[in-house]
């Protein structure tokens, strides 16, 4: 993946690399430790639905200390990273206002060392990266990448883009109000179904990652390079729920999966990609 006209703009980006919180994590009102156990078996977690509001934090110290070491911690992913999420911006602002007909409002982008509070609570980078509703904000530890590149065998530039490309598809979810429907599924519906309608919104944020590689190309942002769809495909295929779910315990349960299987996520990148519609996101139904 080649840069033809990258945005370094820091406008919506907050640094939090090196802080050392005194901060408890939020581990009330839902989220609790069990889901930060099953949310770092998957790439891509959002809290969408688990903490809306900030009055879950647990109180604690608000002392904050920083590790001069690790300021500058993976500058060369920081500095990726606030691209993609730059040009994220760029093509979904096109998309709102030439398809939509409606203004686009941009999150905000947090990198972090470790543990961060955000509105949704705390989370540890055992969470993977993230986007929070209650502040419209994509958090990610940058170390991410490394284990994106070791565990999941995707160090490819487009693999690295789905990731960040995928959270914003989730802050697009939110302000098109598709989020909510999974939320206020919340506690009437079966498990079960619950999580089939998890897995649609997951699908459909992948589904919109695709979509953002097209117009980022269509708008001269990037340039896709022979060999960048497998990398992302190689991502999207080793964190289907079946493939975690073989590889931590021997067998899949089809019931729980929350984030699709591998194939499905594949094909949801792809088709996006391919077509670059927006109406092809509706297939994904919660």
């Amino acid at each position: 993946m080649k840069w033809l006209r990258p945005n370094d703009s820091s406008a919506n980006y907050q640094d939090r690399r090196g802080r050392i919180s005194g901060r408890g994590l939020a581990l009330g009102g839902g989220i609790g430790g069990i889901v930060i156990v099953l949310a770092s078996l998957f790439f891509g977690v959002d809290l969408t639905g688990l903490m809306r509001v900030a009055d879950n934090v647990l109180p604690s110290s608000q002392t904050e200390q920083v590790d001069p070491s690790r300021v500058n911690e993976n500058e060369e992913f920081k500095v990726f990273t606030l691209r993609v999420f730059n040009s994220c911006n760029d093509v979904w602002t096109d998309l709102f206002t030439s398809e939509l007909r409606r203004s686009y409002t941009a999150p905000t982008l947090v990198t972090f060392t470790d543990q961060v509070q955000s509105r949704c609570g705390g989370a540890t980078s055992e969470v993977g990266p993230f986007y929070c509703p209650a502040d419209q904000t994509v958090y990610i530890d940058l170390d991410f990448f490394n284990l994106l590149a070791s565990r999941f065998k995707a160090p490819g530039d487009l693999a690295m883009a789905y990731v960040t490309a995928h959270e914003v598809g989730h802050h697009v979810q939110n302000l098109l109000g598709i989020s909510d429907k999974l939320h206020q599924q919340q506690g009437r519906v079966s498990q079960e179904a619950y999580n089939r309608a998890s897995v649609q919104l997951e699908l459909q944020a992948d589904y919109l990652a695709g979509v953002w590689a097209y117009h980022a190309q269509r708008l001269g942002i990037i340039l896709i390079e022979p060999g960048d769809l497998e990398d992302a495909l190689t991502a999207a295929n080793a964190i289907g729920d079946d493939t975690l779910q073989k590889e931590a315990q021997g067998y899949a349960v089809p019931d729980s999966f929350t984030h699709g299987t591998s194939a499905q996520r594949m094909q949801a990148f792809r088709s996006g990609f391919e077509s670059g519609s927006l109406d092809g996101a509706s297939r994904y139904r919660l």
